[in-house]
């Protein structure tokens, strides 16, 4: 739910799964065959794990992090990891990279620009949930434009700040 003011956005398990399965649908209908995907650690893990089930494709992970202060709602430096995850082999072919938003489009950038320089790669194409029009990057697939640009609160963030002693007393219950 996008609040009055366009500066909040509120999004629920069921409407997160739901834009999800949406992408999936994005990427299937534009007929485009890919090999892999990639997923961007943290925000990109969820959308990948569940494209990769449904397209029946490998999962590589690449870490990337740039939202750090105050509580990750400010961004800082990025950081790329050296090395990406993957099961076996090596990124090569057709690989689909995903990630849950183009925000700034920073990250996206830098991602693409490394990895078209991997000569194993023959073609790579990005997915997002959400692209901010903000965003100096402009995905190939995505769900939804944000036209006024506004912070996403999503389903999973209540685990940000959730430690496991105060796990213990929710799970204890009354």
């Amino acid at each position: 739910m996008l609040t009055d003011d366009g500066k909040h956005l509120y999004v629920s398990w069921d409407e997160y799964h739901l834009l999800i399965e949406r992408l999936a649908l994005k990427v299937h209908e534009s007929g485009w065959q890919f090999d892999q995907i990639l997923c961007l650690a943290r925000g990109g893990m969820r959308p990948g794990d569940v494209l990769s089930r449904i397209f029946d494709k490998p999962l590589a992970i690449m870490s990337t992090s740039s939202y750090r202060a105050e509580a990750g709602t400010i961004q800082g430096r990025l950081d790329m990891a050296k090395y990406i995850t993957m099961p076996k082999g090596e990124l090569a072919g057709r690989v689909l990279l995903v990630d849950d938003l183009a925000d700034s489009g920073v990250t996206l950038h830098a991602v693409v620009d490394r990895l078209r320089g991997l000569p194993s790669i023959a073609e790579l194409r990005s997915a997002v949930i959400w692209t901010k029009a903000a965003s100096s990057y402009t995905p190939d697939y995505y769900v939804d434009m944000l036209a006024t640009s506004p912070w996403i609160h999503q389903p999973f963030e209540d685990y940000d700040q959730l430690r496991p002693e105060a796990l213990a007393r929710k799970l204890a219950g009354p």
